[in-house]
């Protein structure tokens, strides 16, 4: 390579499965961690956004969690993983092994705030505990994720509830609800495990969803189908520059024994969508009226794209649009983990190739 005009020549934001993944294979290209690429992670500790999930969400509980690549190096795996201790703890441990055992050297808490353009690539700035810094780079690999942009949909009377709101990323515990009249908002697997945890606990659950729940029966990692389609569907708005649909509405969710007990004892049965909300509760087309002491929203996430807005890379439609993981109006500007990347498989997928264009890329530019 030619002498460097900026900082590094990679510049990975986030360490979550995707970060990590184009990591691994950066690093297997013959990149060195720390020299010729830097990665920036605003949590506290390894894990991604799984160090952030509530205590009493177990491996096994939700969407499948894929190993890293290379993690077999190590002897860990997902699929072998203790399933009675919180997942954020395995998550985390594994993670943090990995981060070790390939010298990933992430820079953490670093919480990118912005990210401006520059002749010779991109200036990231963020922010942690040492203050405000900033780091230039010829590419920059964006790996946020959702977990910062939780979505709520507006309706009438949101402002006036006395109650509590609260999303999926604001849920800790169960118990927080004891004895009161709690309304579950969403169709996807967040908003079933809340119910299940609240049952027993909460004084009443009232269980609203725009569309009927798509359950999926047979193993969850053989429903090859509805993950094709999410995929295709994901690829297809990205690709066009259009919003991203929801993986949930594609994917459905699956029907172990425990959502089966659920459904057959009457606890998963979803009261269709309020039209309005009131101090005191929601209320229905019907007229019909539920008391509600809080209101979790279990609706989901849009991609975390704010501090890329210097860039001018979103089109009218809404999205940013990304062919072959790179975005159109920015080719030093890489997305894993947005569209097709987005779940945990497609993230390390989506690892190898995005790494490979990188170095393309670069190798491009010293000519």
């Amino acid at each position: 390579m030619t002498e460097a005009r900026t900082d590094t020549s990679v510049v990975i934001v986030g360490a979550g499965q995707a970060g990590l993944s184009v990591a691994f294979y950066l690093r297997r290209l013959g990149l060195d961690p720390g020299n010729d690429f830097v990665i920036l992670d605003r949590g506290p500790g390894p894990g991604g956004a799984w160090q952030l999930r509530w205590e009493a969400l177990k491996l096994g509980y939700a969407h499948r969690v894929n190993d890293l690549p290379g993690m077999d190096e190590l002897g860990l795996s997902f699929d072998s993983a203790d399933r009675k201790v919180p997942a954020k703890q395995v998550v985390a441990d594994f993670y943090a092994r990995y981060e070790e055992h390939f010298g990933l050297q992430v820079v953490r808490p670093a919480d990118v705030t912005r990210v401006d353009p520059t002749l010779d690539g991109v200036v990231v700035h963020f922010e942690g505990s040492y203050g405000s810094r900033e780091v230039s780079t010829t590419v920059l690999v964006n790996a946020t994720g959702t977990w910062g942009a939780p979505f709520v949909p507006w309706y009438p009377g949101m402002n006036d509830f006395a109650g509590r709101h609260l999303h999926t990323s604001e849920y800790r515990a169960a118990e927080e609800f004891r004895d009161q009249d709690v309304v579950v908002v969403g169709g996807g697997t967040s908003a079933i495990g809340f119910l299940l945890e609240l049952e027993g606990v909460a004084g009443s659950i009232t269980w609203c969803t725009r569309r009927p729940v798509n359950y999926l029966d047979g193993p969850q990692d053989l429903n090859i189908e509805a993950g094709a389609r999410a995929v295709a569907l994901q690829d297809e708005a990205a690709r066009e520059g259009r919003a991203l649909p929801s993986i949930v509405s594609t994917t459905g969710v699956p029907r172990s024994r425990r959502i089966q007990a659920a459904i057959e004892r009457g606890l998963l049965s979803p009261r269709g969508m309020f039209s309005s909300i009131e101090p005191d509760g929601v209320r229905f087309p019907d007229s019909g009226f539920q008391h509600a002491d809080a209101i979790i929203w279990a609706t989901g996430f849009r991609p975390e794209l704010r501090h890329l807005a210097p860039l001018k890379l979103r089109e009218k439609a809404g999205g940013i649009t990304v062919g072959q993981g790179a975005a159109t109006r920015n080719a030093r500007v890489f997305f894993a983990g947005y569209g097709p990347t987005a779940s945990t498989i497609g993230a390390n997928r989506a690892g190898r190739t995005i790494a490979r264009q990188v170095i393309a890329t670069l190798s491009s530019l010293d000519r």
